[in-house]
């Protein structure tokens, strides 16, 4: 009797652990966070600022998918570029040359880069670290070189504009109303974003809370030992590229859809970068990790190209000020690489840790010290 009410106690509890709102709190805090994604657009009246939460709404989806591949499977990446890149082509392909509708050249956009994942998926089962790593950062100049000559669908070196349907049913994020009030672009685009980034998180939250996010990280913290176990290391490993994949794929078609207008030079070694400081910042191998390092990573480059005049030595461009002096590219590239090396050094866990423990302090009070 002993025994089997022991047992059901263990089923109860893994059946507790499996919840994906395990109390009431945790409830409440996602209904004041959809609240407040409701009134935010309203209440923001700078297109601006908009703007920089659209863009870094459009990186938390693609820093959620090299999360998965990263923080969660183990498998270093710097490639991320070339399939945001391949999403936004994809964008341009599907929904602007042939006006397919937003749901369509959005999925067919995750669809192209799933499987272009799980063509250099397998080269993760003979590669691993600094290996793998190399062999990702190929796909950049790879895609570079692809994205420049393969004018038909990129328009080449000088770029191509981007017109895609961005209409669900009867609403049209182009040009938002409800009632008598009327949302601007940013303030329509701000909504599809971000529903995508709680899909996104959702699906991914999904996938690490059970069996196979499991997998994933007994793959990445011991993958010979996971192997001698049961767990496939070629489903696990692939399976982790295809949804990284597909899941950058939509941030750049979400992206070139924004946007307007994209070229080759977008998808380069320091968007690449911009994914790995994103996931450093924000928590390595957590979802809201992602969502956090995106809206503070995210915003720099903006801020940096909106308040480049007030900064000393720093200008739009090379040559542009004489003497020694910082282009904003420079000065991003300087930035994303402190913040990693800081981030590593004194919270290698990230924003997600500093949130758990504020959490955790306000959980114990008075109690807590």
């Amino acid at each position: 009797m002993t025994t089997r009410l022991r047992n059901l106690n263990m089923t109860l509890h893994y059946a507790d652990d499996l919840k994906l709102f395990k109390s009431r709190q945790s409830r409440v805090g996602i209904a004041v966070i959809i609240l407040a994604g409701v009134l935010l657009p309203l209440s923001v009246k700078d297109d601006f600022w908009l703007s920089v939460l659209n863009y870094a709404g459009i990186a938390a989806i693609g820093a959620i998918g090299l999360n998965l591949l990263t923080g969660y499977t183990g498998q270093v990446s710097l490639g991320h570029a070339f399939f945001i890149g391949v999403g936004a082509y994809s964008a341009v392909y599907f929904g602007g040359h042939h006006g397919l509708p937003l749901p369509v050249w959005l999925i067919a956009a995750a669809v192209v880069g799933g499987l272009i994942g799980a063509v250099i998926g397998p080269f993760a089962l003979r590669l691993r670290g600094n290996y793998l790593a190399v062999v990702s950062l190929g796909l950049v100049f790879i895609g570079l070189h692809v994205f420049h000559n393969w004018r038909s669908i990129t328009g080449g070196p000088g770029g191509t504009s981007v017109a895609v349907p961005l209409k669900l049913g009867p609403i049209d994020f182009t040009k938002l109303s409800i009632g008598s009030y009327e949302y601007t672009r940013n303030q329509s685009f701000f909504f599809l974003v971000w529903f995508v980034v709680a899909v996104a998180a959702l699906l991914a939250k999904n996938i690490t809370r059970t069996r196979p996010g499991r997998a994933m990280q007994a793959v990445r913290d011991r993958d010979m030992a996971a192997e001698v176990i049961g767990v496939s290391l070629a489903r696990y490993k692939v399976g982790a590229f295809v949804i990284s994949s597909a899941l950058a794929a939509v941030a750049g078609a979400l992206f070139a859809s924004y946007q307007q207008f994209v070229q080759p030079d977008s998808w380069n070694l320091f968007v690449s970068i911009q994914y790995i400081a994103i996931i450093i910042v924000g928590g390595v191998g957590t979802i809201f990790g992602s969502v956090l390092g995106a809206i503070f990573i995210g915003a720099v480059p903006q801020l940096v190209d909106k308040f480049s005049a007030h900064i000393p030595l720093v200008t739009k461009s090379a040559g542009g000020g004489g003497g020694f002096h910082l282009t904003v590219f420079q000065l991003n590239q300087m930035i994303f690489g402190a913040l990693i090396v800081i981030f590593l050094v004194l919270e290698p866990r990230g924003l997600a840790a500093v949130w758990l423990r504020i959490k955790a302090y306000f959980k114990a009070w008075p109690f807590s010290y």
